[in-house]
């Protein structure tokens, strides 16, 4: 399994992304923490967008408190809905960013399924959260994911020896 993990200002824009796919039924929401979901599997986006905006303190020390995630298991791994959603809820808590506010969309718009998360990486006075080496403990945990849902290891890049 294979995390891309970027981090922004940009709620609206993350949000956007993410609920128009699911709008045009190119997937859906799977889990939501601490954000509204009326249980239909499409998104309100501007309801989701007021439903962040309550937990981001007027004042942050941070210019980039939102994260947004994107974990795409190996094309053979066929997961069930919920199987993703224990993923989703799994790799956030481990990564340090399972009591805060977010939600997780299933995309269904190219072969390989895949599911992408967005939330806040502040606290409610708007300090970062801990995300000192983020990127390797992401890569950790993917990992431990992989042994444990017994998923095909993301396979290492070959380096090209120079001459």
């Amino acid at each position: 399994m294979v995390a891309n993990m970027n981090v922004g200002a940009s709620l609206y824009g993350a949000l956007a992304y993410n609920g128009q796919k699911i709008n045009e039924g190119e997937g859906k929401l799977l889990l939501s923490n601490k954000i509204f979901d009326d249980g239909t599997g499409t998104m309100d986006i501007a309801r989701a967008a007021s439903d962040f905006e309550r937990y981001l303190p007027q004042r942050m020390r941070t210019e980039k408190p939102i994260i947004h995630i994107s974990l795409n298991p190996h094309p053979d791994d066929k997961l069930t809905d919920t199987e993703l959603s224990d993923i989703a809820r799994e790799y956030m808590r481990k990564l340090g960013y399972g009591d805060q506010p977010y939600l997780v969309y299933k995309h269904t718009d190219i072969d390989r399924h895949h599911i992408h998360i967005v939330g806040l990486r502040v606290d409610e006075n708007g300090k970062p959260l801990n995300d000192r080496f983020e990127h390797r403990r992401s890569k950790q945990i993917t990992r431990e994911l992989e042994k444990k849902y017994n998923l095909h290891p993301a396979e290492r890049k070959e380096r090209a020896e120079r001459p």
